[in-house]
């Protein structure tokens, strides 16, 4: 009896169904983590804007007024990090009632920066301008009340300042997204 010899394999067309499905379900994959994985950096200006609501409510505590002093009532920003958090403006006579009170407040700790220097901020090894934060919407107005902001760029597909993603706190311990940016 004679034995038929049969190949074993793949065919062409087979292994290329396989690479035709691989890269459908990578086109769809792809953005959707790049999405999730910013949404997730979105965490960091939460906690941060919660911190500046603690240190804020302790200054007002401890000197009845909100300030602008952010490293003198307690805060600090992240080491490392891809906002920048703070206040637009620095308010000069807010710090002022607090040294009047008897604490300590000095003037230029309104705005907090990551490690990186200036208003620059490192997504993915690129660097993107940071604009400041909105003069009209991050402040301590008569120092019963006050409003905190965090900008970054958290997505390296976006380019521009319209395209920072953008949070703010008040007294209230209202927490908004400003403006998405991813």
């Amino acid at each position: 009896m004679k034995k038929i010899l049969q190949d074993e394999g793949f065919t062409l067309v087979e292994l290329m169904v396989v690479v035709a499905i691989i890269g459908i379900l990578s086109a769809v994959a792809i953005p959707n983590f790049k999405q999730y994985q910013a949404k997730s950096k979105t965490s960091e200006a939460k906690l941060q804007l919660a911190s500046i609501y603690s240190a804020e409510t302790a200054m007002m505590g401890d000197w009845d007024t909100y300030a602008t002093c952010l490293n003198d009532m307690g805060y600090t920003a992240a080491a490392r990090g891809y906002y920048v958090v703070g206040f637009a403006t620095d308010n000069t006579a807010r710090n002022g009632d607090v040294v009047t009170n008897g604490g300590a407040c000095a003037n230029g700790q309104y705005r907090l920066t990551p490690a990186t220097s200036g208003t620059i901020i490192r997504v993915k090894g690129t660097n993107a301008v940071v604009g400041d934060l909105d003069a009209s919407n991050v402040v301590v107005t008569d120092g019963s009340t006050f409003k905190a902001g965090a900008a970054g760029k958290i997505s390296a597909d976006t380019s521009g300042a319209s395209n920072l993603d953008e949070w703010s706190i008040d007294q209230d311990k209202t927490l908004n997204q400003d403006q998405r940016g991813y």
